[in-house]
């Protein structure tokens, strides 16, 4: 048979079946190993590397239980990004800026006083609508102060009128804002000074309330609950007839007015140092009502 083909078969036809019985180790083939500190270790795929290699199925953070199973109740953020935020200020920063010269506590105090230090600042593209006044450093604040925040609590509220200040707490619009914290800049747009809006219908609550010392509540209930709470909190409230004296606390904003002084649609010019008022009866009509 000089054909190899023909040879091969005629072995096959009296050698035994090729098995995993009858094989023998390659003997050119080597294992492959890598090097963990000094030892030489074999490289394995056990059953945990398997699991590390393949996708987790959906549900799974890993483990052997599903997230929702870990934490079955989650929180629903519909529209946060939309919500209105209120970046804190602390009584303490407040007691800080009054003992550094950075706010003079003998003139009434807003939001355009506290952005001008530099030591507190907000952002109305963020959906910043003003200060909410916290009660860190409420042992610690002694100054005298009439102040006006967007939103408080109750300790923060008797801190403050147990020294025998004043607090209010009053809404503005996103426009307005933009007219409060950067007074300088709006003032060089030329732009007449906007008409504050009113809260809205979910805010309405919350500013005619005479317990947050809203600005559209009743002003004898505000002085009921002022009597009310230094009863609660254990503290004297100032005499009235002193408190009738002191003209900075008694300042007040119209429900209507951004600024101390100004009344809206009054046009301020920085270059001439002049206040431009509207003649027109439809435009005095308009930012009156």
């Amino acid at each position: 048979m000089s054909n190899p083909t023909e040879k091969a078969l005629q072995l096959l036809r009296y050698l035994p079946r090729v098995s995993h019985n009858n094989l023998s180790p390659n003997p050119y083939f080597k294992k492959k190993t890598r090097k963990v500190g000094q030892y030489l270790q074999r490289e394995k795929i056990n059953h945990s590397n398997r699991e590390r290699q393949r996708y987790w199925p959906v549900g799974y953070e890993g483990g052997r239980t599903p997230f929702y199973l870990k934490i079955p109740i989650e929180n629903y953020y519909k529209n946060h990004k939309y919500r209105r935020q209120y970046p804190p200020l602390t009584l303490f920063q407040l007691q800080l800026m009054i003992d550094n010269g950075a706010i003079n506590p003998s003139e009434p105090i807003d939001l355009t006083n506290i952005c001008n230090t530099n030591f507190y600042r907000i952002e109305p593209q963020f959906n910043h609508f003003g200060c909410h006044l916290t009660d860190e450093g409420i042992n610690e604040f002694k100054a005298k102060v009439n102040i006006e925040v967007q939103y408080v609590r109750e300790p923060v509220i008797a801190a403050i009128e147990r020294n025998g200040g004043v607090i209010t707490s009053a809404y503005y619009d996103i426009n307005s804002i933009i007219a409060l914290y950067r007074p300088i800049e709006f003032f060089k747009k030329g732009e007449p000074i906007p008409k504050r809006l009113l809260p809205t219908v979910d805010l309405v609550e919350y500013y005619t309330d005479p317990k947050n010392r809203g600005y559209l509540a009743d002003p004898v209930k505000v002085e009921e609950e002022r009597k009310l709470l230094a009863q609660k909190y254990g503290y004297e409230l100032p005499d009235n007839s002193v408190m009738s004296n002191d003209t900075v606390m008694r300042v007040r904003k119209d429900p209507r007015q951004v600024f101390f002084g100004l009344e809206p649609g009054w046009v301020v010019n920085l270059k001439d140092k002049q206040i431009l008022r509207p003649t027109d009866p439809d435009l005095v009509e308009y930012y009156r009502n």
